[in-house]
């Protein structure tokens, strides 16, 4: 039990493992699909998934035929989710100014053509269709291409009411070559978000000098910080729910008390679950001196969830996916039905960026017309900038337009 609880100057985030050996694996992947196209997706399709890639027909969401219960519950957690984005759109609006010398405008556009890459495994992701779809459906982008190798009714369904044009059967970096390069008469997309495994994220991060990603998904963490608990079962389960997402998945609980530190190791260890979990490392435990060393400890690490169960400020935590405040928020709320997106930066780059939401899906473009006047006062400006720079042509340009009289 001594050995169990780690103090913050010992604590560092475990490695990602086997990253060169997947990356070399990736680029042979997507060298051959760059150069051999469907062929090459249909092979490595077939090797690794068993069967070519599709492109799948959806229906409308009630076509699916859906347990009622499960039915309702996806159709709740899209109104929520769409609810969500609306907000975040809600004041996103055209704008101009005018100052004499023009007029300067910034503009709203969608991205036209975006993929969502949505995780097959062991369970059909119906909440990630969700979540990846439904805020560029918001958006308003023309073109949603849902990627999945998993084709259960319940994902079919919940891509199809979430706005998917269209749906491709396909996992895995070959799937991510499919959206960057195109598959048979479906163009490549600009934009590719969602999670996925490593071969995913990987693939993401080769992919991303010719298509915009969202970020890259690392294995999900939870971060808790907890002095004292009303229901500590309510927080030992939220451990468990996110560290069983995969073998590299990891829960952390920061505390200053050491009793309360004991007291949910010896909960978790309890049962046959929890104790694979501690003996796999998948759920730590830091002890930390004071609330000013738990404080730095969690904005340096900026895990993907951040749960306070503490009456303390929520505004000292500056670096995180997702903040859930109290023990009434389960961070499985917010991976389901909550609103706020669950697609969230991992492996600390919490600290540069958020989660998915509606304004990735959109471009600020900016226009410039330039009135008669100001031509003229511009081109004393930019001329003098262009001559320091050395740029002769970027000069005479400018200065041919001040000369010209108004």
């Amino acid at each position: 039990m001594k050995d169990s609880i780690i103090k913050v100057q010992d604590f560092i985030r475990p490695p990602l493992q086997n990253q060169q050996a997947i990356a070399e694996k990736v680029a042979i992947i997507l060298q051959d699909i760059a150069r051999n196209g469907d062929k090459a997706i249909d092979k490595w399709s077939k090797k690794i998934d068993g069967k070519a890639a599709q492109v799948i027909q959806l229906k409308s969401f009630a076509d699916y035929n859906l347990e009622p219960e499960l039915a309702q519950a996806i159709q709740t957690a899209y109104k929520r989710i769409k609810a969500f984005c609306q907000f975040q759109i809600k004041d996103l609006k055209n704008d101009s100014f005018a100052d004499g010398i023009g007029e300067f405008a910034y503009i709203y556009q969608p991205i036209e053509r975006i993929g969502a890459y949505i995780p097959g495994g062991n369970h059909p992701l119906i909440s990630t269709a969700l979540m990846t779809l439904t805020p560029a459906q918001v958006a308003g982008c023309p073109v949603r291409i849902a990627c999945s190798p998993s084709t259960h009714p319940a994902l079919l369904g919940a891509a199809s009411l979430a706005g998917a044009t269209t749906f491709l059967q396909i996992g895995g970096a070959q799937a991510i070559a499919a959206l960057s390069y195109g598959f048979k008469k479906m163009a490549a997309v600009d934009m590719i978000v969602g999670p996925g495994n490593a071969y995913v994220n990987t693939a993401k991060s080769q992919v991303q000098h010719r298509t915009k990603i969202d970020t890259l998904a690392g294995p999900s963490e939870l971060l808790i910080y907890a002095n004292k608990l009303q229901n500590p079962d309510w927080i030992i389960l939220d451990a468990l729910a996110q560290a069983e997402h995969d073998e590299n998945a990891i829960s952390i609980i920061v505390s200053t008390s050491k009793q309360l530190l004991e007291n949910l190791y010896s909960c978790t260890n309890a049962s046959i679950a929890g104790e694979a979990l501690l003996k796999n490392q998948q759920i730590l435990f830091i002890l930390a001196e004071n609330a000013a060393q738990a404080i730095t400890l969690i904005n340096d690490y900026a895990p993907v969830h951040l749960l306070i169960c503490d009456d303390i400020d929520s505004q000292l935590f500056s670096n995180y996916g997702s903040l859930f405040i109290g023990e009434n928020s389960a961070v499985a709320f917010g991976d389901y039905c909550a609103g706020p997106n669950h697609t969230l930066p991992t492996n600390g780059a919490g600290k540069s960026s958020g989660g998915l939401s509606v304004h990735q899906f959109l471009k600020v473009l900016s226009t410039q017309k330039v009135s008669d006047h100001g031509r003229a006062e511009l081109a004393k400006t930019a001329a003098i900038l262009a001559q320091a720079e050395g740029l002769t042509f970027h000069r005479q340009s400018v200065e041919i337009r001040g000369n010209v009289l108004s």
